[in-house]
């Protein structure tokens, strides 16, 4: 069984370094999860006017307003079946500020109906969000978010991107330093940039089973 990036990416796959290979390519069939550890060397929020989408963020485990330098952060992805037999990978983040640890939580899954992989963001799971993955001229990967859609019970609608924001991620592997690297920003067409982190950490899959 394939990764649900190595379905969607095909043999561009192929062109990622080694060590993104590895922590993109497990599926739910090969019992393992990997575990990331490392120290965002900044984690920065927009103009006081991005408050709002921030908070309301941070309410669902998506976005937050704390910013600073150097804060100590961990990664926990695991692949498993759902309760519709789709394959899915958790994104759990946390990081470590003085006063409070926060998350930035998703779980994606393999649409058939939609032949991509859709994002489920925060602990609520109520935006979901379709991610084209590409490979990175270092060998890295970027995730880029695309349409968004809301849920709520039996209501679903299109979400307005004028109260939301689109990310781009690039994560890829430092040889040099023995590290993966990761920055992500997520921003608004109208509001300019609301969130975002960069850093560096190492990660190791360790058995499920």
């Amino acid at each position: 069984m394939t990764s649900i990036y190595q379905r969607t990416m095909g043999k561009e796959f192929e062109k990622l370094h080694p060590k993104i290979q590895e922590r993109f390519g497990f599926s739910s069939a090969d019992g393992v999860a990997s575990i990331g550890t490392g120290v965002m060397e900044r984690v920065w929020r927009g103009k006081f006017y991005t408050l709002p989408f921030l908070l309301l963020g941070s309410w669902r485990s998506i976005m937050f307003p704390a910013s600073g330098q150097n804060v100590p952060f961990q990664l926990e992805n695991y692949a498993y079946r759902d309760s519709f037999g789709r394959e899915t990978v958790t994104w759990i983040r946390k990081f470590q500020f003085p006063n409070k640890v926060r998350r930035f939580d998703a779980t994606m899954i393999y649409s058939e109906q939609r032949n991509r992989i859709v994002d489920y963001l925060g602990t609520h799971q109520h935006l979901a969000v379709d991610i084209h993955p590409t490979v990175a001229e270092n060998g890295g990967i970027k995730l880029r978010s695309g349409a968004q859609r809301f849920y709520e019970g039996p209501v679903g609608f299109n979400f307005p991107m004028l109260f939301s924001g689109y990310a781009d991620v690039c994560e890829w592997y430092d040889d040099i330093v023995d590290r993966f690297r990761i920055r992500v920003i997520v921003s608004n067409s109208r509001w300019g940039k609301l969130f975002g982190y960069t850093g560096a950490f190492t990660a190791e899959l360790r058995p499920t089973k």
